[in-house]
This record gives C-alpha cells, structure tokens and sequence, in this order.
C-alpha cells in the first residue's frame, strides 16, 4: 500500500520548507539539457551491450520541481531509462552496473557528482563545494514497461537495489504506480489538480526519510488524495 508510507500526522510537522520552481526557469532548462547531453553520452558508452530510451517522470515532467529553501538541498530530477535488453542477455546487477558506471565516466565533465546507488535509483549531483551546497540532483531509475497478460493495462517493473545482501533484481511496481496515469487524470478531471500540488508540497515537507525520493512521495500523495475524494476509474466526483 502507498498510503502511510510516510507516516501519519506528519503533515503538521514542518521538517523543511519545499517551494516549487518552474522547469522553464533558465537554470532548471540549462540543467535538464545538460542531462540530456549526459544521457546521449551515456548511450554512446552503453552501446556495445544495449541501447536505451530515457524521458523524464516526476516532478519535470508536470511541472512540479521543488527546492527545499531550509537547507541546502536545491531541486531534483527524475529520469527513466528503460533498457533494450528483450533476449535478457544481462542480468540486472549487469545493467545497473554498465549505466552507474557509464554516468561516472560522463557525468563529472559537467560539473556532478559520480554515479550513486541507492535502492530504486542511481543519483548524480551538481554540488557547490565552496558553499557546502547541493545546487540539484538527478534521479535515474531503470525501467521496463509492458502490459498486463489479463487486462493488458500498462505496468511497470524496475531494477532495485538491496542494500543489505549487496543484490540487483528485477521489482513489481506496487499497484500505486501502475494506476498513476489514470489517478492524475481523475485528479484533474475533477479540478483536484491544486489540492494536489499542495498537499504533495506538504507531504515533502514533512517527510524525514533520505531514501525517499520525490517520485514515491508524489505516489503516494496521489493516491491518499484519490482515497480521500473516492477515486474510482471512470467516475467523476459528486
């Protein structure tokens, strides 16, 4: 279940201080074409073993970037490559592997950090050293997208990396991910879209867990919203 994920009655605690910015803000266009670039490169590298697609998820992709003005932690992307691999020829520690560290090769020339692993993503940061400060970061997660065998909906799978045992595999998106598309439309659909944006922003600021990301806190904000106002498919409100 996504709800509760970030615990409850945590809204009234304010932990940061999210405000959003615009993806046509000179500085977030001149760093998503500097992702972009990095991206390209990174396919060169890759090449020899599989090729990718990447497209921006997230925050970008609706225009919902925010920066936390409490801390020194400034805005983030979230990119999805989704990897070429249909004959399965590497195994998911092999693919994790080739992209964190084809992005290592490619990703300090403009200025970020190398490659990090955490459990859903691979992370890079353009940090301001002398100011101690993370300007923004890009999250990449690794996808393959398919449809269902039964009622061939749209789902999703992605590469997780489990700390403890040091292992790569293959995860189910939960059932909150699949229905995502549809939910934000409903959302919409029933002029639910700035309630949204401001209950997301609190969820942000309330959340106190590093490892997670600005995709699974928006998830999940869709999804008690849309429990909240009974969502259900096809069905407007009232």
């Amino acid at each position: 279940m996504l709800n509760g994920w970030l615990g409850e009655g945590k809204e009234n605690r304010m932990e940061h201080d999210f405000q959003y910015i615009s993806k046509h803000d000179p500085k977030v266009r001149a760093a998503y074409a500097d992702l972009t670039e990095i991206l390209r490169r990174t396919q060169d590298l890759a090449r020899e073993k599989f090729t990718f697609q990447f497209y921006p998820v997230g925050s970008f992709s609706r225009n919902m970037i925010t920066y936390d003005a409490k801390s020194n932690v400034g805005y983030d992307f979230d990119i999805n490559i989704e990897v070429n691999d249909d004959e399965e020829a590497y195994s998911a520690k092999e693919i994790r592997d080739i992209l964190r560290n084809a992005l290592s090769r490619v990703a300090p020339g403009y200025g970020y950090s190398y490659a990090k692993d955490s459990t859903r993503v691979i992370t890079i940061k353009m940090v301001d050293h002398r100011c101690s400060r993370i300007l923004h970061s890009c999250d990449f997660a690794v996808v393959h997208n398919y449809s269902g065998i039964e009622n061939r909906k749209p789902m999703q799978q992605y590469i997780r990396f489990q700390k403890e045992t040091q292992s790569y595999f293959w995860c189910q998106q939960s059932k909150g991910y699949d229905e995502l598309p549809e939910k934000v439309k409903w959302l919409k659909r029933n002029s639910l879209w700035g309630e949204l944006q401001n209950y997301y922003r609190s969820k942000k600021n309330a959340n106190t867990d590093a490892d997670c990301h600005s995709r699974t806190i928006f998830a999940i904000s869709v999804h008690e919203m849309c429990q909240k106002y009974g969502y259900y498919p096809g069905r407007e409100r009232g």
